[in-house]
């Protein structure tokens, strides 16, 4: 038999108790041999009595016989449990939690021992097929008639929540959506503590992610310290992950990564803050452009005046300069004038 630790009382799932249990395959070829033999026994008990030979030992042996076969045989085969790897039950005794297997493998545990189904079947035959796959839930559904294992899956599972419109710090409304990579580490937690850990982390996740995207604007200059929404994702998915892992925790659940997967302006002001990216690409732009053409205007001057090509005077090298600037600056093919006689 296994051991078993105790856990605290009245707190489910802090310390996981490991019910006790035994070799299911060995307990499983033990019961169906006492079969065989009790439906020996039985049906030699009964020919010997037909033939007249009924005594007190036959008649017991056939009593037991049956008894077996039709009674404890059946019991015993009811505390067969087979586990797939990363599937995890949660069983209770009375009423009371008797203990949670996760290893794979086939076990015989207390014949009496039921196994708690994480979540109601109503609500999963209602739900969306995204939510049947995000709950990670083997509850007995009642599609084709046919029930599967009260098993909680252990394997790391992908949640997809609806996009969101939501305000950011700057009051403009933002569209977003994430995904959250997650899985049950405590199937304890995951079936007492809440009614359906599957709803309830959706639930959280878009609780957290209202309150992560309220403390960020959407977009900012590149400055040093600023954290936007765009400009710092990295940083926005962690806090998002803490955040979220925050509450799952009385669930028994474990957020492995939470990602930002779609961030946009809402319709209504996406075409003014396109113009204002637009404006603001624009400006950057030209103000390179501007900075360039002092630069080359500055060139020129100096390597005109080192190499003594021509003798310019203040007014001269301010026309210069203007036609120059003109000429780099503008966003126009620009059309020359030939002047075949003398500047001055």
């Amino acid at each position: 038999m296994g051991s078993d630790t105790v856990a605290p009382s009245g707190a489910f799932g802090e310390t996981e108790r490991t019910p006790r249990h035994a070799n299911g395959l060995a307990i499983l070829a033990l019961n169906v041999l006492a079969m065989i033999g009790s439906t020996v026994l039985f049906i030699a008990c009964v020919v010997a009595m037909d033939g007249g030979n009924e005594t007190p030992l036959r008649v017991a042996g056939a009593v037991g016989g049956l008894v077996y076969l039709c009674l404890v045989g059946p019991v015993l085969f009811a505390g067969i449990k087979v586990l797939k790897p990363n599937e995890a039950q949660v069983f209770t005794l009375f009423g009371k939690y008797h203990g949670c297997l996760r290893e794979p493998g086939i076990f015989f545990v207390n014949p009496f021992v039921a196994a708690v189904q994480p979540s109601s079947v109503a609500d999963l035959s209602s739900a969306s097929s995204a939510e049947k796959v995000a709950a990670g839930v083997r509850a007995g559904a009642p599609a084709g008639g046919k029930s599967v294992p009260k098993t909680v899956s252990l394997k790391a599972m992908t949640l997809n929540n609806d996009r969101q419109k939501i305000n950011d710090s700057l009051g403009n409304p933002i569209v977003i959506g994430i995904v959250v990579i997650w899985k049950v580490v405590n199937p304890t937690k995951a079936v007492f503590n809440v009614d359906n850990f599957g709803e309830y982390l959706s639930i959280q996740c878009d609780s957290a992610l209202r309150n992560i995207v309220r403390l960020y604007p959407y977009d900012l200059p590149d400055e040093e310290g600023e954290t936007s929404l765009r400009g710092s994702s990295q940083e926005v998915a962690l806090r998002l992950k803490e955040e979220i892992q925050e509450k799952a925790e009385v669930a028994g659940i474990e957020i492995l990564e939470a990602r930002i997967t779609h961030l946009s302006y809402a319709p209504e002001i996406a075409a003014a803050m396109l113009q204002r990216q637009q404006a603001s690409a624009v400006i950057a732009a030209r103000q390179m452009i501007v900075e360039g053409a002092v630069g080359m205007v500055e060139m020129a001057l100096a390597k005109l005046s080192a190499n003594n090509i021509v003798d310019l005077d203040e007014e001269r090298k301010a026309t210069m300069v203007s036609n120059l600037l003109v000429v780099l600056c503008s966003n126009k093919d620009v059309q020359p004038v030939v002047n075949s006689g003398s500047i001055y």
